[in-house]
């Protein structure tokens, strides 16, 4: 258990980090070797780059079996343990949910000091041309630190709040702070851009997969962009899982096997045929087709992890006009959406908080009539607030789409048919991901942008989406008061006073309706049963399956009597 700091009381007093409680997920056997073929959530992307100081948003989820972390999800506090943590969340986990990696514990020395002892005798593996095998030490942490903080394409202000990291004694690494930050231990423990790597980094082409190096239970040993990416089992790695009395080294199979399959229909034939073990994202559509299909499979449900919904420029006529993007919004039939083009399958609101969010989350029918107003059809409405702002003829604008989501660019076609009936069209540009995300990043997206966006945390799904000059703020919002509160919410300590700051800036943000809020899909993930020690988890840092997979290992005799 975290325990949670009385500075007035214990200045130094230790935030322990206690050892795994003995895993029991009803079979206590464990097997060693077999290869691991998954399609992951991301399936239809390859890696977008190998660089941590490229900020990709992507990067742990292709490097999180090789590059490890200060923190990471307890996994033996699993749902399928019997704890609280379903360990699905793109990037949340609450602290009590949290399980030292490379730190063995962590310590606010004063308000603003926070000390992390590191594990002994954590080795980085060697790379030819790179370095020779070697231990990890504080000095790799504070050069991890300063090499994605100085990156020109870092997120504006996400580390302002620290002053100077620094390595104490070869174990020891001190973040000395200059306010506190309420992120602290997602931004540096297990977020997107806390992996830990050698200073021999800078010495090579860090976007060359081949020097891809790290602590981790893999390495990466093959990669064909748009095809596969191999990891391969380290035998000397340092992780255990505490299986009854025993301490089991991991990884326990041999390889890892990511499959980048750009068609639905292809990866699902995959799936059927055994040619994966895994599929993490399964559309609703077809999930009954699969089951009887299929029956062996096992099955778990999970709300989306990212909002989908159309952006409008506010910087940009017609969009910098609250009247037409409400109306826009009235203009589309959600509960239609709901019921018949998800089949149920879906939630009419769950951005930009996530049900997941625990009391951060503020359920519909709590909200404000003005909110709900958003979430109803109304047509007549619509048209009357086109002419109110000067569109009684309505207008059209493009909007771009990523072709990689096969679930809108089903979608947008309904939209664009709703719009119509008040009469705004939209010009579909449908864009490959790469360019699609570069229109976003460099804000060369036009008027209209389709996209889906992580809920990532709380707080984080606020900032990043609605704070002037944000990376991901798509819509390009800019009010100096609600900056301000931003700012705010992340020097709050008290998180019921940050429950309450965030559901009001939420509803605040879903009144001046920067997007086209859309409803929320359920996703399915599928899986062989000889696929043990799983239950579905996803995620144990932000977009980071790698200790997920590490503990997985394959019943060989059952899948012989399956007949493969």
């Amino acid at each position: 258990m975290i325990v949670r700091l009385s500075f007035a009381v214990a200045l130094c007093t230790a935030l322990l980090v206690p050892n795994p409680a003995p895993a029991d997920d009803g079979d206590s056997e464990r097997r060693y070797g077999g290869t691991l073929d998954i399609g992951t959530v991301y399936y239809t992307l390859s890696a977008l780059s190998w660089d941590p100081v490229d900020w990709s948003w992507k990067i742990n989820h292709d490097t999180g079996l090789i590059r490890e972390q200060l923190m990471a999800g307890d996994l033996t506090q699993s749902v399928r343990f019997g704890g609280d943590f379903p360990f699905m969340a793109e990037a949340y986990i609450p602290r009590q949910g949290l399980r030292g990696e490379l730190a063995e514990r962590w310590y606010w020395e004063d308000p603003l000091t926070l000390a992390m002892d590191l594990r002994k005798g954590v080795m980085f593996h060697g790379k030819a041309g790179m370095m020779p095998r070697r231990e990890l030490v504080a000095e790799d942490v504070v050069f991890s630190f300063y090499n994605v903080e100085g990156s020109p394409k870092k997120i504006p202000t996400y580390f302002d709040h620290i002053d100077l990291v620094e390595a104490r004694d070869p174990h020891t690494v001190v973040f000395h702070f200059n306010e506190f930050n309420a992120e602290w231990d997602y931004r540096y423990g297990y977020g997107f851009h806390s992996a830990i790597v050698p200073r021999e980094i800078a010495d090579v082409d860090a976007k060359d997969w081949r020097f891809v190096t790290g602590t981790g239970p893999f390495e990466l040993t093959h990669y064909i962009q748009g095809n596969i990416q191999t990891y391969t089992r380290r035998p000397d790695y340092w992780g255990r899982e505490q299986v009854g009395d025993s301490a089991l080294q991991l990884p326990y199979v041999d390889e890892i096997r990511y499959r980048i399959i750009k068609d639905e229909a292809t990866i699902l034939t995959a799936l059927r045929t055994a040619k994966i073990d895994i599929l993490e994202s399964i559309r609703w559509i077809v999930v009954d087709h699969l089951k009887q299909s299929t029956p062996e499979l096992q099955w778990s449900r999970w709300l989306t992890t990212g909002g989908n919904f159309v952006v409008m420029r506010v910087d940009k006529k017609p969009f910098d006009d609250n009247r037409v993007r409400r109306a826009l919004n009235l203009a589309v039939n959600q509960q239609e959406i709901v019921d018949l083009y998800y089949g149920g399958h879906a939630e009419l609101m769950a951005y930009p908080m996530h049900p997941g969010f625990g009391a951060y989350f503020q359920p519909l029918d709590e909200m404000p009539g003005s909110v709900k107003e958003l979430f109803d059809y109304n047509p007549e409405k619509a048209k009357a607030l086109l002419a109110e702002a000067g569109y009684p003829d309505g207008f059209s604008f493009k909007v771009q789409v990523c072709s990689c989501s096969p679930n809108n660019m089903d979608l947008i076609p309904l939209l664009d048919d709703y719009l119509a009936k008040v009469g705004v069209r939209m010009e579909i540009v449908p864009m490959e991901y790469a360019s699609f995300l570069s229109a976003m990043t460099t804000r060369t997206h036009e008027s209209g942008y389709f996209m889906n966006s992580g809920h990532t945390n709380p707080t984080t799904s606020l900032r990043k989406s609605f704070k002037t000059g944000q990376t991901w703020n798509p819509s390009q919002w800019s009010d100096p008061a609600f900056d301000q509160k931003v700012v705010d919410l992340h020097l709050e300590r008290d998180e019921a006073k940050r429950v309450a700051m965030i559901r009001a800036m939420t509803i605040e943000m879903l009144d001046n309706a920067p997007y086209i809020w859309l409803p929320a899909e359920y996703i399915y993930s599928a899986w062989w049963p000889w696929v043990k020690n799983y239950g579905g988890e996803l995620r144990a840092g932000a977009a980071r399956p790698g200790p997920i997979y590490s503990r997985i290992w394959i019943d060989q005799e059952l899948k012989r009597e399956l007949g493969f």
